[in-house]
């Protein structure tokens, strides 16, 4: 950071040093080493290295869930990618079709515009097609690069924040709608759209890249919208927040997280785990919420036990998941 930043005033140094510090991230792992985060600084550079890493945590985070499971790549009949920080035509399970040996039916979805939401928005088209497809298996593999998106020469406040906070990684859920399948079940799932919010989320695409757009007032709009968010999902399936026992939100940042915790804190809930996820990894867009769903079921939770997944992306929305363990 301190590279970074020289030559530039010594009062924005110690303000942007102490957004750093405040950001609530201890630690991010990254797919590029620091002397390609300032040297490979054109689009096309940053993208080849997002599609060679790609590829190879694909295969790793899919792998690793497999062998979780017990189960075959070749037994997946739906395979969602999500990720947001990169282009790669042909999109990444076109890869891990070919590595893996696939079957050569297998249905393929990739989604690339839903940022940090789409970790959960994955697990709901996966549900749907399971739902309408007894007996079938998915898998939704989550791969984001925000590095790849750094702009080098960028010292706006949105920039700054956004190098804070962000991390890269990879994770990936796999899902089944077989009379036997392990793991929590999902009880109902749910998107929510805020109008005239559009220009609050995303990316716009510029010659050096993807370049964040992030506006400040996003923690109190999801303040504003949580009790349209939350209370209306929960009693469609006849629950009040008070039924449920684990809070898998995605931490979209230290300021998005002080304000859901404020907002769950008034209702006797905490999201720990959340924290601990942001701590640990910082902010990977649409893997986070994953991370922290695996911390929930590592800790094989009591049998009956509510989980409410949670997460924000552009749109803007809210994507939500009501499990059971």
């Amino acid at each position: 950071m301190e590279a970074w930043l020289e030559g530039q005033d010594s009062r924005f140094k110690r303000k942007v040093l102490k957004i750093f510090e405040g950001a609530g991230v201890d630690r991010r792992y990254a797919i590029m080493d620091a002397h390609e985060v300032f040297l490979n600084t054109s689009f096309e550079e940053r993208n080849d290295i997002y599609v060679r890493e790609m590829k190879k945590l694909g295969k790793q985070a899919f792998q690793k869930a497999l062998l979780k499971s017990n189960w075959e790549a070749n037994s997946i009949d739906f395979l969602i990618t999500v990720s947001c920080t990169g282009i790669m035509i042909p999109s990444v399970d076109a890869y891990l079709i070919n590595d893996l040996k696939m079957r050569q039916d297998v249905v393929r979805l990739p989604v690339t515009e839903m940022g940090c939401a789409a970790g959960v928005s994955g697990i709901i088209y996966a549900k749907n097609f399971l739902k309408a497809n007894p007996g079938k298996r998915a898998a939704v593999i989550a791969l984001e690069s925000p590095t790849a998106t750094f702009q080098l020469n960028d010292y706006s406040m949105v920039n700054i924040v956004s190098a804070a906070i962000f991390g890269d990684g990879a994770a990936c859920v796999l899902l089944s709608s077989e009379a036997e399948a392990d793991g929590p079940t999902i009880v109902d799932e749910a998107m929510y759209h805020f109008y005239d919010a559009t220009n609050m989320m995303g990316f716009k695409l510029v010659n050096t890249g993807l370049q964040m757009v992030l506006d400040k007032e996003v923690p109190q709009k999801i303040a504003d919208h949580f009790p349209n968010i939350v209370h209306p999902f929960l009693e469609k399936n006849g629950k009040t927040i008070h039924d449920i026992d684990h809070l898998i939100f995605h931490p979209g940042g230290k300021k998005i997280v002080q304000t859901v915790e404020d907002l769950f804190g008034d209702l006797g809930k905490n999201i720990d785990d959340t924290k601990e996820t942001l701590r640990l990894y910082g902010n990977m867009s649409s893997a986070t919420v994953l991370y922290v769903l695996e911390r929930f079921m590592d800790k094989q939770p009591e049998k009956g036990e509510l989980g409410l997944m949670l997460s924000f992306g552009p749109g803007f929305s809210a994507q939500r998941v009501l499990l059971e363990f």
